[in-house]
Formats: structure tokens, C-alpha cells, sequence
């Protein structure tokens, strides 16, 4: 037997066992995007040795096969599957094979396709797609969910229509039911698409409708005599039946619009209510849908284009905990190295010892892993069908894995635990520094993770420039000279190791001259430098820096607005700061609580006598701005959408350097809204209240 036909046999069976697994059995053993892998090397391979391909090859068939569980129903007009594009140029490919054409565009929802057949407007029969021809009888199942009408609104509804769908859950819904599985003691499901398949195929349909299934509608199979010529046409009438249809479908006159639209959605996918997995295109027209025919398993009028894998499989080797700038502790896993999301993956957040309980996952077992464009990659729980019962459950520590100390909630009720040594956690004070010279608050550019590991806890620790961050700004160049650091990961704050498995020593803040005599290196002098500038950065830049939990950016900049200097605001009382918009009791509380423990005092005072500029020039007191008229004196604005020309931090610091208050909410108080791209509630609410809304553009011209 050839390589070609022993690999090809091979891919059959094991794409074949996947799909059995998938579509059958509700259980996902690879990722999607390795199963795509497996099918393009499958097509490829067919491509060259036609003489290869067997019947029982999956490019020859759509889906799986029905479930003896239930009745075999046969669709009246087949139900197909759809050829994938992976970039712009297998797009474009496409679309050049299909020649010029209008184009409909929709979401390609993570779901399990459904077929719905009413006969006189009622609801008569509801099957799964099945291998395409013969699907799965779930009708009991599918009349408990609330969005699909058991008889259509409106008049003169056809004698026979097949309407096709997308079941699914709902993000929130999702998360929900497996938190309630494993408050049962049951295994939690993988991911939305392979919950909506198992509720939906229930025995009994008290399940399904006890679970909060939802459906768009996407499409039609049989209708004899329909009375439209383009599928965009399709969805208002339907929508007048009372089906639920999408919004977000759009019709494009070019490839390159229908591109835009692609690109819009991978930007804004996670905004939406449910999972995507790309973009469905189509040709519009009916007629030419209907010149253009099909292959043996897929239109070829349509293509879905497929976003870069954001879930892969991966193995769960350890989990363990790790120490914030607050004190809190969060568990993270350790996988084995995988790439998702275009970065190769090695650790992933767990949260709290809850949220580790709530996905049920143990060490060892496979998970599912997901990244998010930038957003720390998290684990969505475990492929239970996979485990061999050597799996062991993750125990939270009593305490802290950096300094001993105890861990307990810092409050009543509350779930996280945090290490109770916040004055002399190692831990705690290397996230403190690093946060203090992030871009978001001092905007110190020298001090990133590596120097404050190197300020904070070098290899003679006994020699370290920092005990506390109360000493940054003195920080002097004899000090900084002979410091050697360890390479800490920045993900576990663990040491990196060399080749030999060594942990990795730099002479971070010097270098030797030819005399072998320690020298500034240009990082030491540049750091130097930024701590000087550092000194006289806005006020709020300054609270924040403090790390007083719950304190973030917008109630910063709302204290240091309304009182205008560190004294003032640690003199009001707790009535006077919950008074202060965007505070409030919780946050007033924290900062009262803040400013009793001595060694907080102590940084003030020492930043105090280090020149660090703790009050806002000009400013008369609670309640008043700064003297100076800027353009927006006295003026409330809010931003809101998705900005390009300003960072959310720049456009809301213009407006306060310039007079006025960044606002985080619309009132009858707000001067003006400035609105960017997929602008939400705030844009409705300025609306209706008859609130004036500018662009960016105008945003620049009023600075101008």
C-alpha cells in the first residue's frame, strides 16, 4: 500500500471518530481548529489521488449520522455543510470562482444546526441535521424553547416551508448551567456549542426546557413557489412569522466590503450575546445560487470564513498559586505549550479556588483553553471523556506560596483569599512596583516587570534598593550598581531557568568597563530619569499608584477632581467620599481603611518629601476645578464607544486638563457625548435626553 492511501485511510478513520464523537455522542475530543487542520490535509491529499477517495471519506458527507436514540426524519430539501476559507486570498479565491455577485454576510454562530418544517403555519416536525438527508426526530424537544413559535404569526404562510437555524446558548446562559452542574456533582460541559447539542438532544424534554436554549434563523430548504428572488429578502418576512433572525446581516456589492465586515466582527466578537467561529458568505441572488450548484458535501454559492483559532486542547499539568499587588491569590494552570490566538500558551488564569471548583477541572486532565485577542488566556473546563483516572483535585493553600503568611478572605463574604503580610510580602510589593510604572498610571517607562524583580527582590535580597515602595523616588545610582536579579516569568513570577536548568542572574542596572569596574548601565540612567518626570504626573495617576484596592482610573480621577490634593481626601470623612461620584460606601471605606495603616502614611510622607507633586495647582477645595479656564471648564463629558485617534485614557485626561470632568455616565447634567465606533446605551440615553453627540473629529477641532 502506498504512503498517500495508508494516510489518507488514516484521516478518514480518524476525522470519521471525531465526528461520531461531535455530532453523536455531544463530546468534543480536539479543538475545531485541529480538526481543521486534519480535514485540509484530507482534502489536499484526495486533490491529488482521486483514486483514493472512498464513500466513506467525510469530503463526501455533512455531519454524522442519526442517533438510534431517536426517530429518523428525512429533510425535504437536503441540509448541506460548508466549505471553510482560513485568510483574504483563499477568500477572494472564492469569490472569483463565483464571479460578480451581491453578497449576504452573517454571523457563523457555534451552534447545532436545527431544521424547523411547519405546514400551514404550524409547527409539524424538528430534526437535527443529521448526515444531511435524514436527520434526528427532537420536535418534543424543540417546542419547550420559548423564541420558536409552534404556529406562525401573520397569514397566507406557504402549505410547506423548512426553515433552518442555529440552536445555541447564550454566553452568560452557558456559564450559568455549568456552574449549576457542578453544584450537582456533574461534569461540566466543554464549551457553549457542545452544551446547546446535549440539551437539545435530550430523552426527555423536561431537560431541555429546563435549560435556556436560544435559535437564530439563517436560511430555508424547501419552499415550492418561494416568493423572493434574494435571500436578503428572506429574513424581514420571516422575522414576521415571529422567528427569531439576526440583525448583523449585511449585503455588500464587493469582496473587499464583505472583507471589512469580517474584520470588523474578529475585532468586536466577544461584544456579542453568543460564540462565533467566523463569517457565513453567500451569493444573494437565488437564480445564481442556483446556476452555481453544488459539490458532493457543500454549496458552492457559499463559504464560511473561519477566525484563527481562539479554544485548542491541551493538558492540564499543574495548577498553582500566585500573589497580587493587593494580596490577593490566584490560582493559574500550567499546560502544556500550545499556540492559540497566533501566541504559543503555557499558563492560563483560574481565578479564585471557586472558579477552579465551578469548571471541574482536575490536574492532569485535558482542557479546553481559549485566549481571547489580548485577554489572558483562561481554561473553559475539562474533556471528561478523556480522563484515566489518575486526575487528582486542585487544594487551595492556607498560605502565602511567596512569604508563609496567612491567607483568609479580606472580608465577610468575600471569595478570594489574600496573603495577610501586605507590608512585607515579596510578592505583593514586586506587583506594586511594576503596577506603579505601568503606562497606566506613572507611566514609568524603564520600570517595567524585569526592574522592579530587580528592585525589589535580587539575588542578595539583603541589598535590595526597595523595601517598600515608599523609597522609589530616592532611589539613588550607588544603589542600583551592584544589584544581580534573577529572570522572573511574568506570568508566574517564578525564576527562568538557562540550559543548564539554572536559574537565569543579569547585572540588570550595570556593566563593566574595561577596568572591570561596575559602570551605570543606560537602563539605570534612564531609570533614573523617569522617576524624576515621574514626580509630577497628574494627581489621580498618583491615588492610583497607591494600589488602594477598588481604587481604579475613574474614581481617581473623580477625588482628584472634587477635593485636589492627597490631604484633603484622606481628611473627608467616609460621607464625604461616598458622595463623590463614581466612589461610593464600599470604595470610601477602603480608603479610609488605606490610610490607618502607618507604613501608608509613611509612603506618603516620603513621596511627600521626594517632591512628588500631591495636589492639583490652583485648586480652592471639594467641590471646585482648578483656577485657569480651560475650554471645557465646568463641563460634564462623556466617551463612549470604540475610540481611534485617542486611548481611553488620553481623550478623558484632554478633557480634565482641559477644564472639564470626565464622566462615566450620560445625565441631564452631561454637556456633550463623544461617540466612536459600536457606541451602546450611553449614545441611547444622550438621545433621549436630547444630549448633543460629537465625533472624535470634532472632539479635535473643539481642542483646537
Amino acid at each position: 500500500m502506498s504512503k498517500p492511501a495508508e494516510r489518507i485511510a488514516f484521516l478518514v478513520d480518524e476525522i470519521n471518530r471525531h465526528r461520531r464523537a461531535y455530532y453523536q455522542e455531544n463530546s468534543i475530543l480536539i479543538s475545531d481548529a485541529e480538526y481543521d487542520v486534519l480535514m485540509k490535509e484530507l482534502e489536499l491529499l484526495e486533490a491529488k489521488h482521486p483514486e483514493l477517495i472512498t464513500g466513506d471519506s467525510p469530503t463526501q458527507s455533512v455531519g454524522g449520522n442519526v442517533n438510534e436514540a431517536f426517530a429518523p426524519v428525512q429533510h425535504l430539501d437536503r441540509m448541506w455543510s460548508l466549505d471553510n476559507s482560513f485568510s483574504e486570498e483563499e477568500l477572494k479565491a472564492w469569490a472569483a470562482r463565483v464571479g460578480d455577485q451581491k453578497f449576504l454576510c452573517e454571523l457563523k454562530i457555534d451552534g447545532l444546526a436545527i431544521n424547523l418544517r411547519y405546514e400551514k403555519g404550524k409547527l409539524v416536525s424538528a430534526a437535527t441535521r443529521g448526515d444531511g438527508v435524514v436527520g434526528e426526530d427532537v420536535t418534543n424537544n424543540v417546542r419547550t424553547i420559548k423564541q420558536i413559535p409552534a404556529v406562525l404569526e401573520g397569514k397566507n404562510h406557504p402549505d410547506v416551508v423548512e426553515i433552518r437555524g442555529e440552536i445555541f446558548f447564550a454566553v452568560a446562559d452557558f456559564d450559568q448551567l455549568n456552574a449549576g452542574l457542578v453544584a450537582q456533582g456533574k461534569a461540566p460541559f466543554a464549551n457553549p456549542r457542545n452544551s446547546a447539542s446535549g440539551s437539545l438532544r435530550q430523552k426527555d424534554p423536561k431537560v431541555t426546557a429546563s435549560r435556556p436554549l436560544k435559535m437564530l434563523v439563517h436560511g430555508v430548504g424547501a419552499w415550492p413557489d418561494a416568493p423572493f428572488r434574494y435571500q436578503s429578502e428572506l429574513y424581514g418576512l420571516l422575522k414576521s412569522w415571529g422567528l427569531p433572525t439576526s440583525t448583523r446581516f449585511e449585503r455588500f456589492d464587493s469582496i473587499d466590503e464583505v472583507y471589512k465586515y469580517i474584520e470588523n466582527f474578529q475585532i468586536h466578537r466577544h461584544d456579542l450575546e453568543h460564540e462565533i467561529d467566523g463569517v457565513v458568505i453567500k451569493v444573494d441572488s437565488l437564480e445564481e445560487q442556483k446556476k452555481l450548484g453544488y459539490t458532493a458535501r457543500a454549496p458552492r454559492w457559499a463559504i464560511a470564513y473561519k477566525y484563527p483559532p481562539e479554544q485548542v486542547n491541551t493538558k492540564l499539568l499543574d495548577i498553582r498559586v500566585s500573589v497580587g499587588r493587593t494580596g490577593r491569590a490566584t490560582p493559574y494552570a500550567v499546560v502544556e505549550p500550545v499556540k492559540v490566538a497566533g501566541s504559543t500558551i503555557e499558563f492560563a488564569t483560574l481565578h479564585n479556588q471557586d472558579v477552579v471548583k465551578a469548571k471541574g477541572v482536575l490536574i492532569g486532565d485535558t482542557v479546553v483553553i481559549r485566549k481571547a485577542g489580548d485577554v489572558i488566556p483562561e481554561i473553559l473546563g475539562p474533556v471528561v471523556e478523556l480522563r484515566t483516572g489518575k486526575e487528582k483535585a486542585f487544594v487551595m493553600p492556607k498560605v502565602c506560596p511567596d512569604c508563609g503568611a496567612k491567607l483568609a478572605p479580606a472580608s465577610v463574604g468575600d471569595v478570594d483569599l489574600r496573603c495577610q503580610n501586605s507590608a512585607g510580602c515579596p510578592a505583593q510589593l514586586r506587583e506594586r512596583v511594576a503596577y506603579i510604572g505601568s503606562r497606566g498610571v506613572l507611566d514609568i517607562e524603564a520600570l517595567g516587570y524585569v526592574a522592579a524583580v530587580a528592585l525589589t527582590q535580587p539575588v542578595d535580597v539583603a541589598s535590595a534598593p526597595l523595601k517598600n515602595e515608599a523609597d522609589l523616588f530616592n532611589i539613588k545610582m550607588e544603589q542600583l550598581l551592584p544589584v544581580r536579579s534573577y529572570v522572573l516569568d511574568q506570568d508566574t513570577g517564578l525564576p527562568k531557568l538557562d540550559e543548564d536548568g539554572q536559574p537565569k542572574i543579569v547585572e540588570f542596572f550595570s556593566k563593566k568597563d574595561k577596568k572591570g569596574e561596575l559602570v551605570p548601565a543606560e537602563v539605570a540612567i534612564k531609570l533614573l530619569n523617569n522617576i524624576e518626570d515621574a514626580k509630577t504626573r497628574p494627581l489621580w495617576r498618583i491615588i492610583v499608584g497607591l494600589s488602594i484596592r477598588h481604587v481604579g482610573p475613574v474614581a481617581a480621577r473623580s477625588l482628584a477632581n472634587h477635593f485636589g490634593s492627597i490631604d484633603r481626601i484622606f481628611a473627608a470623612s467616609e460621607d464625604e467620599l461616598s458622595k463623590v461620584d463614581g466612589v461610593g460606601p464600599i470604595l470610601a471605606k477602603s480608603l479610609l481603611d488605606w490610610i490607618q495603616v502607618d507604613w501608608h502614611k509613611h509612603i506618603i510622607e516620603s513621596w511627600r518629601a521626594s517632591g512628588v507633586l500631591l495636589e492639583i495647582e490652583g485648586h480652592e477645595g471639594p467641590g471646585t476645578v482648578a483656577a485657569g479656564e480651560g475650554i471645557f471648564s465646568g463641563l460634564s463629558i462623556v466617551v463612549t464607544g470604540t475610540l481611534e485617534s485617542y486611548t481611553r485614557d488620553q481623550i478623558e485626561e484632554l478633557i480634565i486638563t482641559n477644564g472639564g470632568k470626565a464622566a462615566s455616565s450620560v445625565s441631564k447634567n452631561t454637556a456633550f457625548v463623544v461617540a466612536g465606533a459600536n457606541a451602546g446605551s450611553k449614545l441611547a440615553k444622550a438621545d433621549a435626553l436630547n444630549i448633543p453627540v460629537i465625533s472624535e473629529a470634532e472632539f479635535a477641532e473643539k481642542l483646537k
